[in-house]
């Protein structure tokens, strides 16, 4: 059953997804869905900090490295598919590697793929739902 939160700070966006992380278990593949500036990576500073793997601080967008990598227990990998535009791209970055190992994985942008990676995934929407609110659905 989707579950859905509204928030409209980037505190509250970070204190959602520390609540999402909570109820995270390794190995999971999360995607994080949303248009350019829903708060995807402020999300994903929650969800990594909620899981002890970096601070809030130390948590970036991974849009020029497309992967950057966290934590020990349990390792959290924070992927950004955004610069990427065909599929044979995704073969060089090794993600198939990532499936079978005891972590969290995030993936921003990764519906843009969605064929080629797999279809066992939580997935997280991240709409506008007014000037500054925003509605993060958990599916």
């Amino acid at each position: 059953m989707p579950e859905s939160f509204l928030t409209s700070s980037e505190e509250e966006t970070i204190e959602a997804g520390r609540r999402i992380a909570a109820r995270l278990e390794a190995p999971v593949l999360v995607f994080l869905i949303g248009e350019l500036g829903a708060g995807k990576t402020t999300l994903a500073k929650g969800i990594i900090s909620g899981l002890g793997a970096a601070s809030v601080e130390e948590v970036s967008s991974p849009t020029f490295t497309l992967i950057h990598e966290y934590g020990a227990r349990p390792k959290v990998y924070h992927i950004d598919l955004y610069r990427l535009d065909r599929a044979p791209e995704l073969d060089t970055l090794g993600l198939e590697d990532l499936w079978d190992r005891p972590a969290v994985v995030l993936i921003e942008w990764g519906e843009k793929f969605a064929s080629r990676l797999p279809a066992r995934r939580l997935e997280i929407l991240l709409e506008h739902a007014g000037e500054s609110v925003r509605r993060i659905t958990v599916r």
